[in-house]
């Protein structure tokens, strides 16, 4: 195509970070721009709004006059119909610069593409946070608040490395059993002990998201076979299968063949412990169940739904997922295993 082609874009806001790509029909990413997590439940639109409409800016900005023909964004934190409005509200104004989104709505859909074409599926995302969603063919959906403890909610990868720091502090100070975190968290955080963890997150001399830093900590403790590193690790598979199943469930789905599409970085790293466990419960409760593992960045999702809907090719869907696979979206939450 010419200098000039049109492109869509497609914006994937997760607790971690945000991307936004500028792809052309041929499925090749024109640009792709990169800011911090924008996930309204957690930051609020006061924060996640100026930060979307930087990076936003930032690849609108750089396609010369390209015309846009769609944007979809994705983004976490979009889960009750308030919230959905509300994102709608505080992105109207993207219209006067290459259009408001034609599709805005929760990020498990960007997964749920990049993991199944099948009208039946569910998704589950174990990232920052955890979260599942279930789509029928008829358009029937099941969907969770997932607001945290108010509404039931259990692990991901933030609270994944509270536990590790709860555990040792625990087991440091005898009430609770011994486990090899003692040694493992301070380690990881370049301190001697748990009670210097502790006291430099109370004081302020480390800042409280550095527990995001022990999810992968507490999963090499439980893969060397320690007790109590193991329990999180198992009470992390039963929720993951609670979500899927309890998805089917509603959906009427439990007795067929349906994909659960598994991703976020805490599932796209694969750990043998957590992953043997929750396909066991997984085929227990729905054994035709295919469980299906995106290890892709999310924008792989947002951007085949994006050229999809102007009716571009499967070549050109081809091309932009391999253009995904070349590039460098990893970032720094994934590899700590995080979303």
């Amino acid at each position: 195509m010419g200098q000039m082609s049109p492109v869509v874009i497609a914006v994937d806001g997760g607790g971690s970070k945000t991307d936004v790509v500028a792809i052309d029909l041929d499925g090749a990413v024109v640009e792709h721009a990169r800011g911090p997590g924008t996930n309204p439940q957690v930051r609020g639109w006061a924060v996640a709004g100026p930060i979307l409409d930087d990076v936003r800016r930032r690849v609108v900005g750089a396609l010369g006059g390209r015309e846009v023909l769609t944007t979809h964004v994705y983004l976490a934190g979009l889960d009750l119909p308030d919230e959905l409005t509300a994102a709608r509200v505080a992105l109207a104004h993207w219209d006067a610069d290459g259009g408001a989104p034609a599709v805005l709505d929760n990020d498990l859909f960007a997964l749920l593409r990049a993991g199944t074409l099948s009208p039946d599926a569910v998704a589950v995302v174990c990232g920052t946070g955890i979260n599942a969603i279930g789509v029928r063919a008829d358009g029937a959906t099941s969907r969770f608040p997932a607001i945290g403890d108010i509404s039931g909610d259990w692990g991901g990868g933030a609270h994944i490395g509270n536990r590790a720091l709860w555990h040792a502090a625990r087991a440091d100070d005898g009430r609770g059993p011994a486990t090899a975190l003692v040694d493992a968290v301070p380690a990881a955080l370049g301190l001697r002990t748990v009670r210097e963890v502790t006291e430099a997150i109370h004081f302020g001399r480390l800042d409280p998201g550095v527990v995001n830093r022990l999810c992968p900590v507490l999963f090499d403790v439980a893969a060397a076979g320690d007790r109590v590193a193991l329990s999180v690790v198992e009470r992390q598979a039963e929720e993951i299968v609670l979500l899927a199943t309890v998805s089917l469930r509603r959906l009427g789905l439990l007795a067929d063949p349906v994909p659960i599409v598994l991703g976020g970085g805490v599932l796209a790293a694969r750990h043998p412990v957590l992953e043997d466990r929750l396909v066991a419960g997984i085929h227990a409760l729905a054994p035709r169940a295919v469980p299906t593992w995106v290890t892709a960045p999310p924008v792989l999702g947002a951007g085949l739904a994006a050229l999809e809907s102007v009716g571009a090719t499967a070549a050109a869907l081809d091309h932009y997922r391999l253009a995904v696979d070349a590039r460098t979206f990893a970032s720094t939450a994934t590899v700590a295993g995080l979303r």
